[in-house]
């Protein structure tokens, strides 16, 4: 009963009908006479959700008559939501929490599940703080290792549960061989980071889940977000966790995302990635040294000085991802993060298409390129 017919055309009903399909999901602009025969399940919407297909998994709010897209086979961004609750309060938070019951996202995880495609390679999931009702979201790992076991499971995680070790030990139980923690850390200095959070000993807190997790075998990640409050001492950072933590798995540099609370804290935040090019470059190095995997996410290549091209991945979830007309003709922009489509887009002075003849130059452009407002 969980499985739809997917209709677009007249045919497409007759044949689900005629295949005894009792439910029908039908895509299309118009109205569609229905065999007076048919006594199942039938869901109509519009064409703007053309691009729902096979294998893809919606999630139905039976009250208010409306549906979320939960999981697309085809795409290599899948993402729970887990909940929308926080203990950290971050000035740049993409997703603000929010003070509320909302537990049953849970459980609609739980139905969830089964319905994923098993050869998914990547599944993240993200919040607010995904560990705030941690038993059942641990209880939801469970199933991700019973039905997934092969796809990749990242957990987006302030870090500051892991400092409770019956939380570690409840992770490491779990057996999932390819279980992520994803964990911020936006400074070598501890006021710093917790003034980023606005959350008082989240640092200490933070840095001694990690410690515990990579104590007991488990895969870290950890993130740090760039902006006007931590990219000026990016290069600091870099070294501080090449030779603190540099048994760590992954360490991703991010460029900012300009919503949710980015947006509200736009003049405190915002700074040109032209700025601190250079500063990222040798944090990349530092890191790089000391043998530490490293990539820098969501910033577009011509910002980025050319020693950073080879870290720099395409990591904007493809249906917030975009390009700007100076990326018309660029030989860099099947292989560029391109930028955030979501909130206000910030744009650098320095975006530029590169081409044959340019991409041979060192650093970043000059600082009397065009500005885009």
């Amino acid at each position: 009963m969980a499985d739809f017919a997917l209709a677009r055309t007249p045919a497409d009903i007759r044949r689900a009908i005629e295949a005894d399909w009792p439910s029908i999901l039908v895509v299309s602009d118009g109205s569609m006479d229905l065999p007076g025969q048919f006594t199942g399940q039938l869901v109509a919407v519009s064409p703007k959700y053309d691009y729902l297909a096979d294998g893809d998994v919606i999630g139905f709010d039976h009250v208010s008559r409306k549906f979320r897209t939960l999981y697309r086979r085809n795409s290599a961004h899948n993402s729970f939501l887990v909940t929308e609750r926080c203990n950290n309060y971050c000035l740049m938070c993409s997703q603000p929490p929010k003070d509320v019951d909302d537990r049953w996202i849970l459980s609609e995880i739980k139905e969830s599940l089964p319905l994923v495609d098993p050869a998914t390679r990547g599944l993240t999931f993200t919040g607010g703080e995904t560990l705030s009702d941690w038993e059942d979201f641990i209880a939801v790992l469970k199933e991700c290792r019973d039905w997934l076991p092969e796809t990749a499971i990242q957990v987006l995680t302030n870090g500051r549960a892991f400092a409770d070790s019956r939380i570690v030990d409840a992770w490491k139980e779990i057996g999932h061989p390819n279980l992520m923690a994803a964990i911020p850390v936006y400074s070598a200095v501890d006021h710093v980071h917790d003034h980023v959070v606005q959350a008082k000993g989240a640092f200490d807190e933070t840095i001694l889940g990690i410690l515990k997790l990579k104590d007991r075998g488990q895969r870290v990640e950890i993130r740090v977000v760039m902006h006007a409050l931590t990219a000026p001492i990016i290069e600091d950072t870099g070294r501080w966790l090449a030779r603190n933590v540099p048994f760590v798995d992954h360490v991703a540099l991010m460029g900012l995302e300009n919503t949710g609370f980015a947006i509200a804290n736009d003049a405190m935040l915002w700074m040109d990635p032209v700025d601190y090019g250079d500063g990222l470059a040798r944090a990349v190095d530092y890191l790089s040294a000391a043998g530490v995997n490293v990539s820098v996410y969501n910033l577009p290549k011509c910002v980025l000085p050319k020693s950073v091209w080879p870290h720099a991945l395409q990591s904007i979830s493809d249906w917030k991802n975009g390009f700007v007309e100076e990326c018309d003709g660029c030989d860099e922009k099947n292989a560029c993060s391109g930028f955030f489509t979501t909130g206000r887009p910030r744009f650098s002075r320095g975006i530029r298409a590169i081409t044959s003849e340019q991409s041979g130059l060192e650093g970043c452009p000059t600082p009397d390129a065009g500005e885009r407002a």
